[in-house]
Parts: structure tokens; sequence; C-alpha cells
């Protein structure tokens, strides 16, 4: 099973932290994300990963020629910025053979099952999952709009006047045909450019475990007092 792990923003929100390590990099308990991301890969048996990188790159290189996770690690330098659908795009042929693929976004701090999100999205048998969260300021997220029987109708990415507070968390599973879609222009984004094409055809999961966007120096520091581990991963919801 492989995934891709975009790690390639700036975190200008998080300096002077940033100035010379990247934020997939910051610890949080002492523990770098991109290790608790790999402990959650590897225990969902993800045991391949692809990591773009800009900023800091070599920081994130030297990680990987250290790593011992035991998921096996693909490190991608983007001189320009592609965007998070324009990375997946360039990059097709990594998943071109695989039934689905994980993205998981690097600043995101979860404990969300893989294991079972991923089991979630074959039962449902569409090209897409998101596992979606409520969120305080829907304003600030890729809002979803889904039916009865979990289909997202609608997806609408910062909106001014969101329909609800269900939030695309950060963590996807879609099938390579869907990166079809992505339009040739660089640099796209998920959110914006992406999952809009896809309504009617992407399952929605419901997490109620931790989840928090790394963004700011804020959400930072609180994330040292509230991370509760890995351990307690949080059940399904949908």
């Amino acid at each position: 099973m492989k995934a891709f792990l975009l790690a390639a923003g700036a975190g200008t929100r998080l300096r002077p932290l940033t100035d010379t390590l990247p934020k997939c990099l910051l610890p949080v308990r002492g523990v770098p994300l991109l290790n608790i991301w790999l402990e959650n890969c590897k225990a969902a048996g993800i045991d391949e990963v692809l990591i773009n990188v800009h900023f800091h790159p070599q920081a994130v290189k030297d990680f990987a020629t250290a790593n011992d996770s035991g998921v096996s690690l693909r490190i991608v330098e983007e001189r320009e910025l592609l965007g998070s659908a324009g990375t997946l795009a360039e990059n097709r042929s990594y998943v071109q053979n695989e039934d689905a693929f994980f993205v998981l976004y690097g600043d995101v701090l979860t404990n969300i099952n893989l294991a079972e999100m991923l089991a979630f999205h074959r039962r449902k048998k569409m090209p897409v999952t998101l596992a979606i969260h409520q969120v305080a300021d829907p304003t600030q997220c890729g809002i979803v709009t889904a039916d009865e029987s979990g289909v997202i109708r609608q997806f609408v990415e910062k909106p001014a006047r969101p329909e609800g507070n269900w939030a695309f968390s950060g963590v996807m599973i879609a099938h390579p045909q869907v990166l079809d879609l992505v339009p040739p222009a660089r640099p796209l984004d998920v959110g914006f450019h992406l999952l809009p094409l896809l309504v009617g055809q992407m399952a929605a999961y419901k997490i109620s475990g931790y989840l928090a966007d790394i963004g700011t120096l804020q959400t930072y520091a609180a994330a040292q007092v509230s991370w509760p581990g890995l351990r307690q991963n949080s059940r399904r919801g949908a």
C-alpha cells in the first residue's frame, strides 16, 4: 500500500520555528510529526510513502536516510511548488498500479485509524473517500455536504457562507484514475481544483478522534498539551 505525504509548505505562520526546520519535522512531545505519520502508516500496512519537499529539503532527506520506521520513503524535491493536486498528478506513475492510495497532509496531527478507514473505503467502492471532522470555523476549511448514504454532494473550499461544519481533515483515499481530472496548469490545489470535480463520487468517513492542523504557533503549542498519542486511535464514526 502506498501513500503521498504532502510536506512542501513553507510554514510561514510557524516562524521562527520553521526558519531552519520544515514543519513536517516539528516535534510534538519530542517526536517529529513525520515520525508520527510513519508509525501510523506502518500500523495500517502502508509500506511506501512519497514525500514532496521544497523548503529545507535537505533536512527531510537526512531524516529519510536515517529512517528506521519500516516504511520505504521516496523524497521528491519540487524546485517550484506544484500545489497539492499538482504533486499528485506529476507523480501519478508512483501509484498507477495501485487499486487505491492514501493522501496525507504532513502538518496534520491525528490518531485516525488508517486501516479502518481503508476498510470503509473498500466497502463503499467509490473512487474517493475523505475523512471529515467537525470544525469551529468552517470558513477556513474545505466544507463537505453529504447525503444520508454518506455520498458527498457538495465540496466548497473556504466558503464565505458555509452550509455546515464538516470539513476535509487532510486524510484521503483515492483511485489513480481520479488524477486524470487534474488540469495541466501548475500549481493546483486539491481542495480548490480537484475535490469539487469529484462531487457524487466521494464517500464521507466521519472521525471523532484527535485531529489538529499544526499551522500556527498557537495550534502547535496547544498540541503539546492535548496530543493523546497514536494508541488512542479514533474509531470509525460513519
